[in-house]
């Protein structure tokens, strides 16, 4: 592999972004970096990232998880009609 080749690959593996913060946010955000023992861009990514993953919603995984949680719970069940008959019984007893 040439040296441009090498540069040309990582050129398109990764893109600057940057941020403008007031001087005093930027040091607050250094100081969480420093307490996690990285680099402020390698705690900004990891942030970036956990925002991110927070928006895309639960994935197959976590809902497949949920179900299986939700199988093994002992909850009574019957029609709809039937359940709401119970809660509206439920409350002709108060």
């Amino acid at each position: 592999m040439t040296l441009v080749t090498i540069h040309s690959i990582l050129i398109r593996m990764s893109k600057r972004l940057q941020i403008i913060v007031p001087d005093d946010e930027a040091e607050q955000l250094r100081r969480c970096a420093e307490r996690e023992g990285m680099t402020l861009s390698e705690w900004a990514r990891r942030a970036l990232d956990r925002a991110q993953k927070s928006q895309l919603g639960p994935t197959q995984e976590g809902k497949l998880d949920a179900l299986e949680t939700a199988l093994r719970c002992s909850h009574p069940t019957a029609p709809i009609e039937e359940m709401l008959n119970d809660i509206e019984r439920g409350r002709d007893l108060r």
